[in-house]
């Protein structure tokens, strides 16, 4: 269960695009995020020479986002070879402990959990071989490292790289997830709203045709992407969606199903027929502030 954190970001050097590191105010683990072109600046730093746990980004590409995750007991030696032989990626995030004191059982562990995790997720398209076996990790051990992921998993979402989260929401106990529906004679699609946008489920089908009103438009270069990446594919009449997929709008999302120009807030229904906006908007706009 989710419960509040205080998280510290630091700059070392003042710039909000440069290096920042990331922790937690009661927490050893630091993650650090390095664009390619300052790898010089960290390899000046002493966590360079640490055992980590790295995640190499390649987010260029919002509908395809790519990671590469490895361990090292020297994280300038490893990301000077990937530099030299990796083109995909623009970031490093890398893990270590700010006591030093991550071992490379440890590092082999989170490595073979982070891949499994990465890849169970499918927001990320993971670009290791395979995940490999489990290392062997005495118990003691292992428990650190279940806290010392789940530490990461929280500090690579808020540095903007949930690579561990999955776009749709799972079902929690007994609870299932709210599910919303876009239906027509040549479309069928379900969604869920989540904090980041309207997730349209895999299975989804949409209509092929696109309608003039999005033709030539930002609609359009987005099926275009979509079903370039394999993210959609025809099927007949249809598009169908192979994997889930986040639009930052609910209408973006019914514009991708219904291959037309639609207010999103409208065609988006529960089973019950109730429109998205009766159910998430109307209710704040008809709240008026006390005064």
């Amino acid at each position: 269960m989710a419960q509040p954190r205080t998280i510290q970001i630091f700059l070392p050097s003042g710039d909000p695009r440069g290096i920042r590191w990331a922790e937690l105010t009661t927490s050893i683990v630091r993650i650090i995020e390095v664009p390619r072109k300052l790898l010089p600046d960290f390899f000046a730093m002493p966590e360079s020479k640490q055992v980590g746990v790295y995640f190499l980004i390649g987010d260029e590409d919002e509908d395809a986002p790519e990671v590469y995750i490895g361990q090292t007991g020297d994280l300038t030696e490893r990301l000077t070879y990937h530099h030299k032989t990796k083109d995909f990626w623009n970031r490093a995030l890398v893990v270590v402990s700010l006591t030093n004191n991550l071992t490379q059982t440890h590092a082999l562990y989170l490595e073979w959990l982070s891949i499994r995790s990465a890849t169970e997720a499918k927001r990320y398209a993971v670009q290791n071989g395979n995940g490999g076996s489990k290392p062997h990790t005495p118990a003691p051990l292992e428990a650190d490292c279940v806290e010392v992921f789940g530490i990461a998993r929280t500090l690579l979402a808020t540095l903007g790289q949930p690579v561990f989260e999955p776009l749709a929401k799972p079902a929690v106990g007994k609870a299932q997830p709210e599910l919303f529906y876009c239906k027509g004679p040549s479309y069928d699609a379900t969604a869920q709203y989540t904090e980041e946008g309207m997730v349209v489920l895999a299975g989804s089908k949409g209509r092929k045709q696109l309608a003039p009103s999005i033709s030539q438009g930002s609609a359009a270069k987005r099926r275009a992407a979509l079903l370039a990446d394999g993210s959609l594919a025809e099927d007949g009449e249809f598009v169908v969606f192979k994997k889930d997929v986040l639009f930052k709008t609910p209408s973006g999302a019914g514009d991708a199903v219904t291959a037309a120009s639609v207010n999103g807030w409208a065609v988006w229904k529960t089973k019950d027929g109730k429109t998205l906006d009766e159910l998430k908007r109307a209710p704040l706009v008809s709240e008026k502030p006390s005064s």
